[in-house]
């Protein structure tokens, strides 16, 4: 649980998108083909349709065409580009150095695989990238677990979608946005949740869900501590979407309200890698889908858990456009 050393050179997001796939599943559709409803989804999981298609480069580069056209930024003035993903179009090489031709840029590029939290690691990395002297980072979120997906199984066919979120993390001046963070694994439960090179997705989902809230709690509780927070400050948590009644168990055992809460799984389903972005820039864009919106000075928790049973968090602070102190 590391402290954020004093002067460290600091990061905000200056820009942001978002995108999914124009082919929407309905609950109603997948009840076509499995032993399934409608109904039976909702209750379970909280999720009412899904998005499917496209390639990892291809969400990748929609979102992040975007987040630089927000920040005003050319693209050959990114100094490095991050992209987590657990579906790249390719063994080798990294869909980042796709995504990084397709957006014009000529920065080093990487792949980081930390499954459903993997969009708050790469921030932790965007940040320690402009410690060490980068100025603008462009981090990336991108799954399309679609295409690793059993659709005859009800137990996984039900959760998953494709889904890209990015963000542009420049250089400041001023104190950091980020002020506490925390990244966890535990490699012995991998059998829980697991995808073999060329296969589907396995998943035990009553023991992911139980480990889940656990290792989402406990590491947003290091996060807070370091940040010197409690529950009541978070104005807004943007948990992991993975479905309703994991996040309603941790927000319970944190003491934060759902009204606190922003969730878009009803519309995008279990995006991984994407998730998290996509919740936090929807309220940042209004709330369409979260029905949540962000003020300045907001204290702002993202907390995310996924496959390897790894477990990140973050305490950030929203000021209009950007994230800063």
């Amino acid at each position: 649980m590391p402290t954020i050393p004093a002067g460290a050179i600091g990061g905000v997001i200056t820009g942001w998108g978002l995108a999914l796939p124009d082919r929407i599943v309905t609950n109603d559709e997948l009840s076509q083909t499995m032993d399934t409803s409608d109904e039976w989804i909702r209750e379970r999981t909280g999720i009412h349709r899904r998005h499917v298609g496209g390639t990892t480069a291809s969400l990748s580069i929609e979102s992040g065409k975007q987040a630089l056209q927000m920040a005003n930024i050319d693209p050959a003035n990114i100094d490095a580009l991050i992209l987590s993903t657990t579906t790249p179009d390719r063994q080798v090489p990294g869909t980042s150095a796709t995504v990084a031709h397709g957006l014009g840029l000529s920065c080093g590029a990487f792949d980081i695989n930390a499954a459903c939290s993997g969009f708050v690691y790469g921030l932790v990395v965007a940040h320690g990238l402009i410690a060490m002297g980068s100025q603008r980072v462009l981090l990336i979120g991108t799954d399309t677990l679609s295409r690793i997906t059993d659709w005859t199984d009800r137990n996984t066919a039900i959760l998953f979608a494709d889904g890209s979120g990015a963000a542009v993390v420049e250089a400041t001046s001023g104190p950091n946005q980020l002020l506490g963070w925390d990244i966890d694994a535990d490699g012995a439960a991998e059998e829980l949740l697991y995808a073999e090179i060329g296969g589907n997705i396995k998943m035990d989902g009553k023991e992911v869900f139980r480990r889940a809230v656990r290792i989402m709690v406990d590491s947003a509780e290091k996060s807070m501590r370091v940040a010197g927070i409690t529950a009541d400050d978070i104005a807004l948590i943007v948990p992991h979407q993975a479905n309703t009644r994991i996040i309603s168990a941790a927000c319970d055992r944190l003491g934060i309200p759902l009204d606190r809460t922003s969730m878009v799984l009803h519309e995008t389903g279990n995006t991984s890698s994407a998730s998290i972005p996509l919740a936090l820039f929807d309220a940042a864009n209004g709330g369409a889908m979260s029905g949540r919106t962000l003020n300045p000075g907001d204290l702002v928790l993202v907390v995310g858990f996924g496959a390897g049973m790894t477990a990140a968090s973050a305490v950030l602070r929203w000021n209009g456009k950007g994230l800063s102190t």
